[in-house]
């Protein structure tokens, strides 16, 4: 049996609920509530780490949201790879995958963790400089995807990645000024597997520190 281990909030939890959806595997998920010692014990029991998502499909036990990704790829396939078969086009696809977790959404986590902590310790600087790495980000961004429907070729591996990254980024500090990249954006937004995941997180989005910036189309 597929199980995935996530939380509904977070956002790397959403790549791999995404490809899950729009590949139509059946799968458990199992949601970890790291406050409860027990969610925290048995998530550790899985991957040290003790980071969601983590799979388990019988004895083989994978974290990490891009190889959960393409682990589905191999072993429980849907209509259409995430990652393409040819290798020149699975690197952009994995350019782009890294791309939007790495220099997206980091930047943003950075952003969220700073608003987290306790008003004396919070960091002006770190925001500021957090906030500069996002607007580079959109900016490059920007440029690719004038002209394309989706970030590689075909909705992939790459989509997934920026599905969530910009959905909590663009809460935060928004990229309103990127023509291209707002109407990707909303493309995405239309896509019924990311509907899905949106649903699913929406009893939870209180708890996100900029809840109050997430658009009201996104909380009903």
């Amino acid at each position: 049996m597929l199980t995935l281990y996530y939380h509904p909030l977070a956002a790397f939890c959403w790549k791999p609920l995404v490809a899950l959806y729009e590949a139509g595997t059946p799968f458990t998920a199992h949601m970890v509530d790291l406050s409860k010692p027990e969610d925290a014990a048995a998530l550790e029991s899985l991957w040290p780490m003790r980071l969601f998502p983590v799979l388990k499909d019988g004895e083989t036990v994978l974290p990490e949201s891009s190889i959960i990704v393409e682990y589905l790829d191999l072993h429980r396939p849907g209509p259409r790879r995430m990652v393409p078969a040819d290798p020149h086009a699975a690197l952009q696809v994995r350019l782009w995958d890294r791309f939007f977790d790495m220099h997206v959404q980091a930047a943003m986590q950075e952003i969220v963790w700073d608003a987290l902590r306790p008003e004396p310790r919070r960091d002006p600087q770190t925001v500021a400089e957090q906030k500069a790495k996002l607007d580079r980000a959109y900016a490059t961004a920007d440029r690719h995807l004038a002209g394309r429907d989706w970030v590689a070729g075909d909705f992939s591996m790459a989509d997934c990645a920026a599905m969530p990254a910009l959905f909590y980024a663009g809460a935060i500090h928004p990229f309103d000024a990127h023509p291209a990249l707002s109407a990707y954006f909303a493309r995405l937004m239309d896509r019924p597997s990311v509907s899905r995941v949106i649903d699913g997180a929406q009893p939870w989005f209180q708890y996100f520190p900029f809840h109050d910036r997430i658009p009201a189309r996104f909380l009903t």
